[in-house]
């Protein structure tokens, strides 16, 4: 087989997958972001803190795959606007870099609220609160709209010799975008969800073997239903919800850490490594890589739906059961 033939290959291959991948990530991610969005706002699971990260990181996550994806699903059937005109170009992969790295800040920060919630400290455990919640959304969506303000002066369309037509102008410009991506969007947030993930889990292991240890002592006569005891139920119920937004968390953070860190990875390699040849075989291979992993991307940003219906227990299932007979109840009568 010659060498324009298996370019040819990598080349159909990459068309493959930005062609018919992305349709199935657009349709099911939109769809669960969306869910996300209407289930989260209810009630009691929206006065929970993580719950609100949720919420919010859901919202961006929705942005994210309609700037992105829309485009690179277009470019596997005609031409890509986004590499051709330069004001779609900046502002496609302004607000699409900036929803993720709201996204993955969110999460981290999510993160740090399971883990001051677990606490023993009770000074620390005051820290999370619907308040302060709400503080650090704004702050975090302040910082992700600077620190993505270099694309916006950056990026440049119909460029040649690149592997997108839509990128920096110059090296020190991708450089600069791309180690900003890699390291501020993508590394730093993972690390922070894995520090704080494995603290908040030796915080929840160290709080039940505390409970185990304490003595039980057996009661004869049931004690009558007062004030003490319905709080004692809120703070179950309390409980419950919080073990399953744990649950919830870990599982998303750690399919989080597959499917993004190659795409950071990807994009600081390509930045850093010398340009070659549009028709050689390691150019084609490295289209095909970015493509790829590109779509392991977006694949994050519409997977959390999924995540929070298979592991978020009774809590997420029933919030979304109580969604749909409410629909039904309004449509049925109209």
């Amino acid at each position: 087989m010659s060498s324009s033939d298996i370019i040819d290959s990598w080349n159909r291959a990459s068309d493959f997958i930005n062609r018919y991948i992305p349709i199935f990530i657009y349709i099911f991610g939109i769809t669960g972001n969306f869910l996300n969005v209407l289930v989260l706002s209810q009630k009691p699971i929206c006065f929970n803190t993580s719950a609100v990260y949720f919420l919010i990181s859901s919202i961006s996550s929705l942005i994210a795959i309609i700037s992105g994806l829309t485009s690179r699903m277009m470019s596997g059937y005609t031409v890509d606007l986004t590499s051709t005109v330069e004001w779609i170009c900046r502002t496609r992969n302004f607000i699409l870099y900036t929803s993720r790295t709201i996204t993955l800040w969110l999460i981290a920060f999510a993160t740090i609220d399971r883990w001051l919630s677990t606490c023993i400290n009770a000074n620390r455990r005051q820290i999370s609160t619907l308040k302060n919640t709400r503080r650090c959304i704004i702050l975090i969506i302040i910082f992700s709209i600077l620190l993505n303000i270099p694309i916006l002066c950056c990026y440049q369309a119909n460029l040649t010799g690149a592997l997108r037509g839509c990128y920096g102008s110059t090296y020190i410009c991708r450089v600069v975008t791309d180690v900003i991506y890699a390291v501020i969007t993508t590394l730093f947030p993972l690390c922070l969800m894995i520090g704080f993930g494995i603290m908040t889990i030796q915080n929840t292991r160290y709080t039940r073997n505390r409970i185990q240890a304490i003595p039980m002592v057996s009661m004869s006569i049931e004690p009558p239903k007062t004030f003490t005891n319905l709080t004692r139920d809120q703070q179950q119920v309390k409980r419950k919800i919080n073990r399953h937004l744990l649950k919830m968390l870990s599982v998303q953070v750690t399919l989080f850490i597959i499917l993004t860190c190659p795409h950071a990875i990807q994009k600081a390699y390509t930045s850093i490594s010398a340009s070659t040849s549009t028709q050689s075989i390691q150019s084609a291979i490295e289209n095909f890589i970015f493509n790829f992993v590109t779509l392991m991307n977006f694949t994050a940003s519409g997977i959390s739906f999924y995540i929070y219906t298979l592991s978020g227990g009774s809590l997420f299932r029933n919030a979304l059961f109580q969604l749909v007979k409410g629909i039904q109840l309004k449509v049925l009568c109209r």
